[in-house]
């Protein structure tokens, strides 16, 4: 349920993982890289979204995964208001969220399997419980003989499989991925669409910024979010908020 404005200041659409109302974004005194976003993702939802280079894509994966508050507007996520939660209560939120970044940001220092082991670590699951899962996972990603490895010494193919396990390692509640097959063959790209299919299909919401049309056509049951110069077109309006309701 996405895209159009007139949602109800702080209106809570049940059943939403993610909702935003009339959300601007600007960084320093310029225009606004994003305007007047109301839109809610349902829980449990596949969604990509789309829109020719600079339309703000990775500006608006950047509010949904807590790196950036809006300027104006009111994002709610998971339920609650996150523009105006105390910022000690943030790193818990962010737990709950798998990001893959457009530049991997894997940790340098620590091998393949270390970087994927990390959100388990945070999370507090003891050592002996971390080898099955994070060695299958390798695996999956076809890395299970990298697992040594440091980010230095992988191609960028495979760092960006190794960033994708560290995603989805710990079953987010919230997927969040910036053109996550851009370094991966297509057959490879094709297995990791799977890995996002099954986790959504456990109940994880994906959200995932693609140019890629065929990634797009191979998930029949995925919504659309199209961006354009920092606006959300949504022609059918498949995603948009119910309409205000009519003062008495």
């Amino acid at each position: 349920m996405a895209g159009g404005s007139g949602a109800e200041a702080g209106l809570n659409i049940p059943g939403s993982i993610v909702q935003f109302d009339n959300v601007g974004l600007r960084y320093g005194t310029g225009a606004e890289t994003l305007s007047d976003l109301s839109f809610s993702l349902r829980e449990g939802g596949f969604y990509f979204l789309t829109g020719p280079s600079g339309a703000g894509k990775t500006s608006l994966l950047r509010l949904l995964y807590l790196a950036q508050r809006p300027s104006r507007g009111l994002i709610r996520l998971f339920g609650e208001d996150i523009v105006t939660m105390p910022r000690k209560r943030l790193p818990g939120f962010r737990r709950r969220i798998g990001v893959v970044f457009q530049d991997f940001r894997l940790v340098p220092h620590l091998s393949a399997y270390d970087n994927v082991a990390l959100p388990l670590r945070v999370a507090g699951v003891e050592e002996h419980d971390l080898e099955t899962p994070v060695k299958e996972m390798l695996a999956w990603v076809g890395l299970g003989h990298r697992a040594s490895a440091r980010p230095a010494t992988l191609s960028g193919g495979e760092q960006q499989r190794v960033a994708i396990a560290r995603a989805v390692i710990a079953r987010p509640e919230l997927l969040v991925a910036d053109e996550p097959t851009g370094n991966v063959d297509p057959e490879m790209a094709k297995r990791l669409l799977h890995l996002f299919d099954s986790l959504n299909k456990l109940g994880t919401t994906i959200v995932v910024a693609t140019h890629d049309l065929h990634l797009i056509s191979s998930i029949g049951r995925a919504e659309m979010l199209r961006l354009d110069r920092g606006e959300l077109l949504d022609p059918t309006g498949a995603l948009r908020h119910p309409p205000r309701r009519a003062e008495p």
